[in-house]
C-alpha cells in the first residue's frame, strides 16, 4: 500500500522539484518576451473570476515591461466558447494593446498550449501565468515542449474550485509526464503563426 501511494504521487512530486524554483511573482518574474497565458473557463462568455486574476497579472507584466506581449491560449473547440476571444477583451480594456495581444484558438490542454506555443507560433522564452495549483505542471511541460520559461504563480480563493484544482493536479500530474516523456502532437497542429514575432516588432 505505502508502494502504490509513493508510486502515484511520484509524478507530482517530480514536477514540484522540477519547476518549483521557477515560480516567480509579477514583481520579481525575470524579463521575457512573451507572457503565456492559459485559458480557465468563462462565464456567460467571460473569463471566470480565475482567468480574470491571471490576466490581471498577464496585464501588470506587460505594464511593468517584464513582457512585449501576451499570448493567450484556450478552446474554442465550438462556435458559442471562445476562450481566447474573451481574454483578449479582457486584456483590452486593462490597457493591453491589440498588436501585443496574440490568440491561439486551439490551446484545448495545458500540453497544447505549451507544445503550439514552441511549434506554432515559435516562443522559446516566456513567462508562464496561472493559479498556483498549476503553474508547477505548466512548467514541466512548456519545459519538456521547448520554451524556457519561469511562472508567475496568481493567488486564488481557497475555495471548492481551489480544492478541486489541487485534487485534478495530482490525477493529471500522471499525464503530464507521460506528456513530457513521449512530446505528443497537440489535438490540431497547423501551420506555423506570425502573430507573436509581428507582436514583438
Amino acid at each position: 500500500m505505502v508502494a502504490l501511494t509513493v508510486l502515484a504521487l511520484a509524478p507530482a512530486t517530480w514536477l514540484n522539484a522540477t519547476a518549483g524554483p521557477r515560480v516567480r511573482t509579477v514583481a520579481d518574474a525575470p524579463a521575457a518576451p512573451v507572457a503565456l497565458v492559459f485559458g480557465a473557463g468563462l462565464w456567460n462568455g467571460e473569463p471566470s473570476p480565475y482567468l480574470a486574476h491571471r490576466l490581471d497579472a498577464a496585464a501588470a507584466l506587460y505594464h511593468r515591461g517584464t513582457v512585449r506581449a501576451v499570448l493567450v491560449t484556450g478552446d474554442n473547440s465550438r462556435r458559442d466558447y471562445d476562450e481566447p476571444d474573451a481574454m483578449r477583451g479582457y486584456l483590452l480594456r486593462h490597457g493591453v494593446p491589440a498588436r501585443r495581444i496574440v490568440s491561439d484558438y486551439a490551446g484545448f490542454d495545458t500540453w497544447d498550449s505549451c507544445s503550439r506555443a514552441r511549434r506554432i507560433f515559435g516562443v522559446h522564452r516566456a513567462v508562464l501565468v496561472s493559479q498556483g495549483f498549476h503553474i508547477r505542471r505548466a512548467l514541466a511541460l512548456c519545459g519538456a515542449a521547448g520554451v524556457d520559461s519561469y511562472g508567475v504563480a496568481v493567488a486564488a480563493k481557497h475555495d471548492v474550485t481551489w480544492a478541486y484544482g489541487g485534487v485534478r493536479e495530482i490525477l493529471a500530474a500522471g499525464k503530464a509526464s507521460l506528456e513530457a516523456l513521449w512530446r505528443p502532437d497537440p489535438h490540431f497542429l497547423g501551420p506555423r503563426e506570425k502573430g507573436v514575432t509581428e507582436a514583438l516588432r
